[in-house]
């Protein structure tokens, strides 16, 4: 299986093409995991070549990094590129509070570092926050002595997925070296709104959802329904429907014969140049393997 690496920006880092999104490690994606299932995922991705793992403080109440850290403590360490996130307090299932104080932040950091059993953060980005909050120049300010202080290599924004232009702008003056967007074949939004702050600014890119919840693995047919303890059950009807009439269109007349359409999807977002690296989830090894297949479609 053939994996290529991309830099991230100017941060030095070469994650993989296809890294790996972990928000279903904090129990809000229909399973609960076990350490023993966590680690078969990450050792098969390591496997694939993939060395990118992206995280969150709210995935879970830090469970996600946990389940990470236990991983990581019996493996070797800088094997890995390890991205995690701020801003957030979990409180139950898809119920989270924002917390961008400095205080909150700290309290974050501190958390996220013993979870992960890791000394230094490779990648710690601005989860989901406002425009107002994002322009707190204290929080830069705060951030980057914790930088000097060597618990944070480089900083990131994930911007929400509504979308701010405004902090693709304005992330390199704050210091921002990484943008993770929302960027799919059904959201093409990107293209316009930050990939040319990213190409002028030499921002890496790193995007998510780019199966679009799974739409664009090709499993659901126009009509699909998805169970109440689903998070796409949450999601505008009109929107789903929309979208799937969409997804059977590009099946037809874009996805070549005999490709699977994840990997198609997958291979279409990293087509674009500005693109670094995808964070796609996945429930077991399998998944694991036919994502990383993906980069076996496009060049370095």
């Amino acid at each position: 299986m053939t994996m290529h690496y991309r830099p991230l920006g100017l941060t030095g880092l070469r994650p993989s093409v296809i890294g790996l999104g972990t928000w279903q490690f904090g129990g809000e994606w229909g399973v609960d995991f076990s350490q023993a299932q966590v680690d078969a995922i990450l050792d098969t991705a390591e496997e694939c070549g993939i060395n990118l793992i992206d995280t969150a403080e709210c995935y879970g109440d830090h469970l996600s990094e946990k389940f990470i850290g236990d991983y990581l403590a019996r493996r070797d360490r800088s094997r890995w590129i390890v991205a995690t996130k701020f801003g957030h307090h979990f409180n139950s299932f898809l119920n989270r509070d924002d917390d961008f104080s400095l205080a909150g932040i700290q309290k974050q950091l501190d958390a996220s570092l013993q979870a992960l059993r890791v000394d230094v953060i490779d990648l710690y980005q601005f989860h989901s926050g406002s425009d107002a909050v994002f322009q707190n120049q204290e929080l830069w300010d705060f951030l980057a002595a914790q930088k000097r202080l060597g618990k944070i290599r480089h900083l990131g924004v994930s911007i929400m997925q509504k979308g701010s232009e405004l902090q693709a702008r304005d992330s390199v003056k704050f210091g921002v070296e990484a943008l993770q967007v929302y960027y799919n074949r059904l959201d093409r939004r990107p293209e316009q709104i930050y990939f040319p702050h990213a190409e002028k600014n030499q921002l890496g890119i790193l995007a998510r959802v780019p199966l679009a919840s799974g739409l664009l693995s090709g499993k659901y047919p126009p009509g699909a329904t998805f169970p109440g303890n689903d998070v796409r059950a949450r999601l505008d009807a009109e929107k789903m429907t929309r979208d799937l009439a969409e997804v059977a269109r590009l099946q037809k007349t874009e996805v070549p014969p005999g490709v699977p359409m994840a990997q198609w999807a997958m291979a279409w977002c990293l087509r674009h140049p500005v693109v670094t690296t995808l964070i796609p989830g996945c429930k077991n090894p399998d998944q694991i393997k036919a994502n990383a297949a993906a980069a076996g479609l496009v060049s370095a």
